[in-house]
């Protein structure tokens, strides 16, 4: 039984991150950025990203969904615990390992909830920055004011 259950929570969770991986824009997004429309649909359409945009957009997509199945399976493990915890039958033994396994759990989704805010901040705070620095513009001599 304990294998069952272990066995399709993992083909969930693969299950999961195979479908993160599908593209999130229509596919119809290459033929807009050839037609005559309005620049704030080539933005949403992705058609003036750059390469390292793409790349960095993959890896926040990758992590966020490695984080986002850490926290699926902390759930399944705080439902595994219930269930253990309502068929201990008063053994005392078991109903501490039921304690153990929801508050591991929920330790686990604390800590994904925590990865997942640290990551996105720090690469916002990195993207950020990065943007920053490409507008702002060297003055020369003549641009700087005088006192």
């Amino acid at each position: 039984m304990k294998t069952k259950f272990i066995k399709s929570i993992f083909t969930l969770a693969l299950a999961i991150v195979g479908f993160s991986f599908l593209p999130a824009t229509p596919t119809f997004a290459d033929s807009v950025c050839d037609r005559d429309v309005p620049p704030a649909v080539k933005d949403a359409a992705g058609c003036n990203t750059t390469e390292s945009t793409k790349v960095e957009n993959a890896i926040v997509a990758i992590i966020n969904s490695i984080i986002a199945v850490l926290g699926l399976v902390a759930v399944a493990f705080i439902i595994y615990g219930g269930v253990q915890y309502m068929t201990s039958s008063g053994d005392s033994g078991k109903a501490k390992k039921a304690r153990d396994t929801i508050l591991y759990a929920c330790v686990g989704l604390v800590v994904a909830a925590l990865a997942f805010a640290i990551t996105n901040f720090t690469i916002s705070a990195i993207n950020k920055s990065a943007t920053e620095a490409d507008t702002e513009k060297p003055t020369t001599e003549s641009e700087t004011p005088l006192p």
